[in-house]
């Protein structure tokens, strides 16, 4: 089983949904890193269960532990270890699952792989893990900014068929974290919210998908041939439960143009290369070419419903289910930190691969 996330800034995460606690441990952070730790804090804490209408009513309080190196809030260069405690595990509203796939969940696939499986709320494969990458991806955000004023914002751009219309460069996401389904538009934020709360009363789930931009990231991150930035990063997005889809800068919509009206034409501007458009999404060749990066990401409904449901148990024998416990309707709001966070790992390890790209 691979664990392990990274090659150069390297994440390796371990636990369970409802273990006693979830934890990871960062290999290749730099020394004198100067981290504040009340910003790994408030990033878990944008991804933690329980804190809204709209989410699992899960009660995490979610607070990272370092517990190696890390000293005097600047970092040694050793590994970096951080421990969080799972508080409100309940692995009682899971005995009915023990012998049963859950549709469209992990469970039989994990169940034929391993012949074994951890039945309470998915074990690894639940996104409990999610939390690890979001203390992981807070330091390689500060890393990243330190290093190169790189900054990444994600937002809620689609939750069902109701779609945010405006232009990835020109959205504004001053009013994004007073909103609880973190969509930068305040009308579309409260229609999404309405139909997440119709489908949780219904017993069932929506889908969304995820806009990110990554701002000043310069030029020449990336590799020509296998390891294209634009291939990490779907690697990555795509690694988060519940994604199905990745596409950057123009993406699926490039394919309807004529290059012509694709191409990014170039200029100058105060002695830099620029292009005019940035249909390529900041990315071109697998090399980042200066320009912002931007991607989009789309994640399926949730799995875990309340209504009932066929499948069939570990005996072959066919049942319905009606599942129990706490899960979100729509996982979309709370991915948002995820998604950063996955982008930040990326680009912190293309960032010190670069240091050894020419003498």
């Amino acid at each position: 089983m691979s664990n392990t996330f990274g090659r150069h800034f390297r994440l390796t995460t371990f636990g369970e949904s409802h273990g006693s606690n979830i934890g990871l441990v960062i290999d290749g952070c730099p020394a004198g890193l100067v981290l504040d730790l009340g910003e790994i804090e408030s990033e878990v804490a944008r991804r933690r269960p329980g804190q809204s209408r709209l989410s699992s009513q899960r009660k995490e309080s979610d607070l990272p532990e370092i517990i190696s190196g890390v000293h005097d809030g600047i970092t040694t260069g050793t590994p970096i270890a951080i421990l969080i405690r799972n508080e409100d595990q309940r692995p009682k509203d899971y005995e009915n699952l023990e012998t049963v796939f859950r549709p469209s969940h992990a469970d039989f696939t994990w169940h034929e792989k391993f012949g074994i499986r951890d039945h309470r709320g998915g074990g690894r494969s639940s996104a409990r893990e999610t939390a690890n990458w979001v203390a992981a991806g807070s330091i390689a955000k500060q890393f990243i900014r330190q290093e190169a004023g790189i900054l990444i914002e994600a937002w809620v751009d689609g939750v069902g068929s109701i779609r945010l219309k405006t232009k990835p460069e020109t959205v504004d996401l001053s009013g994004e974290n007073s909103s609880l389904v973190r969509c930068p538009d305040e009308q579309l934020a409260g229609e999404m919210a309405k139909e997440i709360e119709l489908a949780r009363a219904a017993g069932d789930s929506l889908g969304g998908t995820i806009a990110c931009r990554a701002k000043n990231v310069p030029a020449g991150l990336g590799e020509p041939v296998f390891g294209k930035l634009h291939a990490e990063l779907g690697r990555a997005m795509l690694t988060i439960n519940a994604a199905k889809g990745f596409e950057t800068g123009s993406g699926f919509g490039g394919s309807t143009m004529k290059g012509s009206e694709h191409n990014d034409e170039f200029y100058m501007e105060e002695g830099r290369v620029r292009t005019h458009t940035n249909h390529s999404g900041g990315i071109q060749g697998g090399i980042s070419n200066g320009e912002e990066i931007f991607f989009r990401v789309a994640f399926k409904p949730v799995s875990t419903l309340s209504r009932e449901q066929k499948t069939v148990n570990t005996a072959g024998e066919e049942i319905a289910i009606a599942a129990k416990g706490r899960h979100d309707p729509c996982v979309v709001p709370r991915a948002v930190p995820v998604v950063e966070a996955m982008a930040a790992l990326v680009l912190a390890d293309f960032l010190l691969a670069k240091r050894t790209n020419r003498i």
